[in-house]
């Protein structure tokens, strides 16, 4: 009697704390859509991403992911992990703000960003159901989202020098299926205890809704600059 009463605390507490992370990670990745929008704006305000170089713009972008990344999971238990992970997100905005700019240059550009985030937000949505609903373990679909986003990069920078449309278009279209099938991969494992640190589960999600955001923008984008 009393083994399976501890059983059953045990099992509760886990739960809890899942829950707990679970809650907190969706908190976070609602306050890290601030900063990302007010860098978006700054940047397209000041010109700031559109005054570097394409050259230079990716230096700068992937030095400085690479490196709050780092950081972040350098202090993802202190109390330094929240407010490095906020920054972050406000140079991911500013990054982001090359396109941003771009797409509001189109005469129905800021229609487009409208949809683009709605777009997103009903994959993340859509994602986020599913996760509560399936019960198997989605731990093997790991290494496979990781080969196809490591496969995505090398594709990105292969492109950045090609600068073929027909290429953008299939990798833009390939993101949007991998990053969402990311989101559910990352929210599975923060219900199935998996990930237990609220932080890093919010940079893995906030870092597939970047790239679906980006995709759809850049799709958005194309197909709107072709209407004109």
């Amino acid at each position: 009697m009393n083994q399976t009463t501890t059983y059953d605390a045990l099992q509760t507490g886990a739960l809890r704390e899942r829950n707990r992370v679970l809650r907190n990670t969706y908190w976070l990745l609602a306050l890290s859509m601030v900063p990302t929008v007010l860098g978006a704006w700054i940047g397209v305000s000041t010109g700031i991403a559109r005054a570097m170089s394409p050259g230079i713009g990716l230096v700068v972008f992937l030095v400085g992911a690479f490196g709050f990344m780092f950081a972040i999971e350098k202090t993802k238990n202190s109390a330094a992990g929240v407010p490095i992970l906020l920054a972050f997100t406000f140079f991911m905005g500013v990054m982001l703000s090359r396109l941003v700019g771009a797409v509001l240059g189109l005469s129905n550009g800021a229609g487009l960003i409208m949809t683009a985030f709605a777009g997103t937000g009903a994959i993340f949505l859509g994602m986020a159901m599913l996760s509560s609903v399936i019960k198997r373990d989605l731990s093997s679909m790991g290494k496979f989202l990781f080969i196809g986003a490591v496969l995505l990069l090398v594709a990105g920078l292969a492109n950045f020098f090609i600068q073929s449309g027909a290429l953008m278009i299939t990798l833009s279209v390939l993101a949007i299926g991998i990053f969402s099938a990311f989101i559910l991969y990352d929210l599975k494992r923060v219900q199935d205890g998996h990930e237990t640190n609220y932080v890093i589960a919010t940079l893995g999600v906030y870092l597939s809704l970047y790239n679906v955001f980006q995709s759809l923008l850049t799709l958005l984008g194309l197909g709107g600059s072709r209407d004109e």
